[in-house]
């Protein structure tokens, strides 16, 4: 093992080929034919009436293709160019051949909308063994190499609620997924939701997200009848059934991941800002790995009118989101992570680790193999090679996070603290690498939630302690 002093890398096989498993760890999407990062496309995407005003228009000689960008990547999905030719006779140029016809999306039956009213809609739910009920003990390694074990206990006898809205994730062959529940969805609702059960009482829908095979058949210029609203409709009614069959007045805490955190962001404009009793119930949102639109200096307007940002672990009814990349490689310019689309405004980044501002130590929980679903294994934990035997692993002091607007996007600078006498390794899981290069628009959405999932934890405890008047001291201001 080749260990590099403050580099978080992950190398995936060419990038086609490996498609749904990366993808499923990201909850990615193109865009603009996509959505931000909900991973849907538009049945028959347009291309503007300007190609060189778009930088996802490609023109090459006298052909010109208009191509959704993959999150602000701009893979080139398909071209069409010929060379132009100087005409120095009259002789007429030679017939072109016929235009090959333009595919048509596959069709597939309906899938019905899922009953909320029973259980197995839901990917997790409290009381029963499911994603959200399985092991999260934790590998605590020190500077010095020195381990324990720490036990993962789930609170008894919850005094909040948590709802969570998993990324895109589904390798169904449909273009948007089906209700049944994968290894795919239990993967992530384990590396992403099951920890808060730590303080709260997780619930979790099922629904018909867009899927990987839409995403992908959109990135090879396939066309795809995705529907994006079908998903958000589904996680409204499943909000709504959770309010009237298992809320019972409790404070929320909204918890989503990329086109998870999509559908949230839509959900608290759409239906909660707009409705005081819902909005009473909110303890916070956490909207990770999207783009939260504020005005420069603000936390509130943009895309919420009322809701403002949270700034400390006693602010309640608040957001909190961020998009993360390493502190030394910040978003591109035309990357859509750290960049919102709104004139005037910026994209938000709340700190878990330090609400307040500033630098500081996150509490990290990462997987021992490796960042989520990447093709890539972790390698050992500790120069000496020794075995991980727990699912997550923690290195205290190890990493640290910082909100920093610079080149006019807003993130989550992510900097592993290197040093020479340190016996763990420097060397993470995180970023995209596609045949030996790193696509920095991507960041590191792979491990946006675990690089501070301590804190996000600890967090909402503490804000649902604001909540019901019993505020208590976090690990984190």
């Amino acid at each position: 093992m080749t260990f590099v002093k403050g580099s978080i890398i992950v190398q995936v096989r060419p990038l086609l080929i490996g498609l749904p498993i990366v993808l499923a760890a990201t909850g990615l999407s193109a865009a603009p034919a996509f959505a931000q990062d909900d991973g849907t496309a538009p049945a028959t995407p347009a291309g503007p009436a300007d190609p060189a005003a778009d930088r996802t228009s490609v023109t090459v000689g006298v052909g010109g293709v208009y191509m959704p960008d993959y999150e602000g990547s701009n893979f080139v999905l398909a071209m069409a160019a010929m060379p132009a030719t100087a005409q120095t006779s009259p002789t007429p140029p030679p017939s072109l051949p016929a235009a090959p016809p333009v595919p048509t999306a596959p069709q597939f039956a309906p899938i019905p909308a899922p009953d909320y009213t029973t259980d197995a809609a839901w990917l997790c739910r409290p009381g029963r063994q499911d994603a959200c009920a399985v092991d999260q003990d934790v590998t605590v390694i020190a500077a010095n190499g020195k381990r324990k074990i720490a036990r993962f206990q789930a609170e008894k006898a919850p005094a909040f609620d948590c709802f969570y809205v998993y990324p895109t994730v589904s390798l169904d062959p449909t273009p948007n997924s089906d209700l049944d529940i994968g290894p795919e969805e239990k993967a992530v609702a384990a590396s992403q939701a099951a920890r808060f059960a730590q303080h709260c009482r997780v619930f979790a829908p099922m629904y018909r997200q867009a899927t990987l095979t839409a995403l992908r058949a959109a990135m090879t210029g396939q066309p795809t009848t995705a529907d994006r609203n079908l998903a958000y409709l589904d996680v409204q009614a499943a909000w709504h059934e959770y309010l009237a069959r298992d809320n019972a007045g409790r404070g929320v805490v909204l918890i989503g991941h990329s086109q998870g955190a999509r559908i949230l962001k839509r959900l608290l404009a759409e239906v909660i800002e707009k409705d005081a009793a819902m909005k009473r119930k909110l303890v916070a949102a956490y909207l990770i790995g999207t783009n939260v639109a504020v005005p420069p200096g603000a936390d509130v307007g943009g895309d919420f009118k009322t809701i403002k940002l949270c700034r400390s672990a006693d602010d309640y009814g608040c957001v909190v989101t961020y998009v993360s990349f390493r502190a030394d490689s910040p978003p591109p310019t035309d990357a859509r992570f750290g960049h919102v689309e709104m004139p005037g405004m910026v994209a938000a980044c709340t700190n878990p680790a330090a609400l307040g501002g500033g630098r500081a130590t996150a509490d990290a929980i990462l997987s021992a193999k490796g960042a989520m679903l990447s093709l890539e294994q972790q390698g050992p934990w500790t120069k000496d090679g020794a075995p991980v035997t727990t699912p997550f692993v923690s290195v205290p002091g190890m990493i640290s996070t910082e909100c920093v607007s610079s080149g006019g996007a807003g993130y989550l600078a992510v900097s592993v603290n290197a040093a020479p006498s340190d016996a763990r390794t420097d060397t993470l899981t995180g970023d995209v690498v596609v045949n030996g290069q790193v696509l920095k628009e991507w960041g590191l959405h792979l491990i946006d939630m675990p690089v501070v999932m301590g804190d996000l934890v600890d967090l909402s405890d503490a804000q649902a302690g604001a909540w019901r008047g019993v505020p208590r001291k976090s690990k984190r201001k």
